[in-house]
């Protein structure tokens, strides 16, 4: 994306060429063009987690974990066999 916004300001804040474009960034001609002379911008792909940490409630209990943790001191952080056992407490029907 940063390459993008980088190529429509050269061609319209700056006013340069196709070609000096191309020359600047080094991407190829016809890439150039598309980016540059097009009014819409390729939307991102966010990939979706799948699995049941994901589907059912303990993705968001262990992020949330993993951010309380992330404050403390790295000795202090959980560790995967405590994350592991802590969801066992909570009814956790996975495997370690």
């Amino acid at each position: 994306m940063p390459e993008i916004n980088h190529i429509k300001k050269l061609r319209n804040v700056k006013s340069l060429s196709i070609n000096k474009i191309s020359e600047r960034t080094g991407f190829s001609w016809e890439t150039v063009k598309k980016y540059a002379d097009e009014d819409h911008l390729p939307s991102e792909v966010i990939p979706k987690k799948g699995g049941m940490m994901y589907e059912e409630k303990w993705g968001e209990i262990v992020s949330d974990w993993l951010l309380e943790d992330y404050a403390l001191k790295k000795k202090l952080r959980r560790n995967n066999k405590n994350i592991y056992e802590q969801l066992k407490e909570l009814g956790f029907a996975g495997s370690y």
